[in-house]
């Protein structure tokens, strides 16, 4: 798995857009889906959850099988991107291990790490970089 930083993710992003859209990055938030629609998630990503409320148990399997179904085939590129940069690890080697062959993760993720106040946002990732996002 790679690992990008939140600038490095976008660019390589860009870069892929005059591709034919199955050759394209597919852009996977592995957020539950409250957490993308409210607090915020980068244009064009789809939402498949690692694990979902109330469960909060991740089915590593079902997870690959979703992937698969949107990906349309395991050599595609996939990007992987949560809140922090933790989640997307777990989903990415399950990813690896279900077949995929080109996975890569959001370091840091939409949100970053925690600062000294336990706030998110304001020492790394997707937001802080001022990358583009949007809200519901």
């Amino acid at each position: 798995m790679r690992h990008l930083q939140p600038k490095e993710a976008w660019a390589w992003l860009q870069a892929q857009r005059g591709r034919p859209p199955e050759d394209q990055p597919l852009f996977v938030d592995v957020r539950m889906e409250i957490e993308s629609l409210y607090v915020g998630r980068p244009p064009g990503v789809v939402n498949i959850p690692w694990y979902e409320y109330p469960d909060l148990t991740p089915d590593p399997q079902a997870f690959a099988r979703k992937v698969l179904q949107e990906a349309g085939r395991l050599d595609r590129p996939v990007l992987l991107i949560c809140r922090s940069g933790k989640r997307t690890l777990e989903a990415g080697a399950a990813l690896e291990a279900a077949g995929f062959t080109d996975v890569a993760h959001v370091v840091h993720g939409f949100e970053g790490e925690l600062d000294e106040h336990f706030h998110r946002s304001s020492r790394n990732g997707w937001r802080f970089e001022g990358l583009p996002w949007e809200q519901m």
